[in-house]
């Protein structure tokens, strides 16, 4: 069975109203990235424990912190940032959450392979920080990042080789690198995929439709991993805006996609919450 999660700032900066959309539309998880228009991480303990007590309320629980971890430049200061990934694993504690989302730098086009022991290095100072609290951190495939294209992530993968440093899944982005995004990016990881972002896109214009009607494979990638119980499938689907460090989809389209990847999992007779 797979647990269908969301980005709910999609829907709403407003907290109440993520829950109620995801309440009427029976979503039990959300991928938490943002609230009233603040990243999760600089949430004060007290919004914090506000947001856990109305999501928890509702029955609804957080399948992984969406951080932006990862997404500054290589050359930046590490020792702050590492600062920060600290507090993702406090609020992933709190939230009680298994998973971290991350990424892995900006790095100027052509020089990806000179930093790539740095980020072999950081991403192992991050895992045993993650691993001592039973965290597992999922890395994201991201434009511009060290780990944009799927050879630099098998990279990581094999280079660290620890069950908790995996693959979060993005079809979308990895048709934005001009992969073929089956035959060649999730082939390339699949072993080492945990957990999926639905969004899809059109290869070439790069413009994002709802999942199932693009390039990036989505009902071929979840028929290739339905053997894998509990897995999350996580809404992201950037219908309205998709921005460095934010996407947003409106709750009429948010519904759209949720259908659209009901109906994947449907056809392919894949059981789901």
């Amino acid at each position: 069975m797979f647990r269908i999660s969301c980005f709910a700032d999609e829907i709403s900066a407003d907290l109440l109203e993520q829950i109620e959309v995801m309440e009427r539309n029976q979503v039990k998880y959300v991928e938490l990235r943002s609230v009233w228009d603040n990243n999760v991480l600089d949430l004060s303990d007290s919004e914090l424990d506000t947001v856990k007590n109305r999501l928890f309320d509702r029955d609804i629980r957080v399948s992984s912190i969406g951080s932006p971890i990862g997404k500054v430049n290589i050359e930046d200061d590490f020792g702050k940032h590492l600062d920060r990934f600290k507090r993702a694993v406090e609020i992933a504690l709190k939230m009680e959450s298994r998973y971290i989302r991350i990424f892995s730098f900006y790095i100027k086009e052509g020089e990806q392979d000179k930093y790539k022991n740095t980020v072999i290095d950081r991403m192992r100072q991050m895992l045993r920080i993650a691993g001592e609290n039973k965290i597992v951190i999922l890395h994201e495939n991201e434009a511009g990042i060290y780990g944009e294209t799927s050879s630099r992530c098998f990279r990581l993968f094999d280079s660290i080789n620890s069950t908790g440093f995996r693959a979060v899944f993005d079809p979308s982005n990895f048709v934005v690198a001009g992969e073929d995004v089956f035959n060649k990016s999730f082939r390339k990881l699949k072993e080492h995929v945990e957990y999926i972002h639905v969004k899809d896109s059109v290869k070439g214009t790069g413009e994002i439709v709802l999942a199932g009607h693009g390039d990036g494979r989505i009902r071929d990638i979840l028929n290739e991993l339905r053997d894998k119980e509990g897995m999350f499938v996580s809404l992201e689907p950037h219908l309205s805006l998709a921005e460095k460090f934010r996407g947003f989809t409106g709750p009429e389209l948010f519904e759209k996609d949720l259908a659209a990847l009901r109906g994947i999992l449907l056809e392919l007779k894949i059981s789901f919450e």
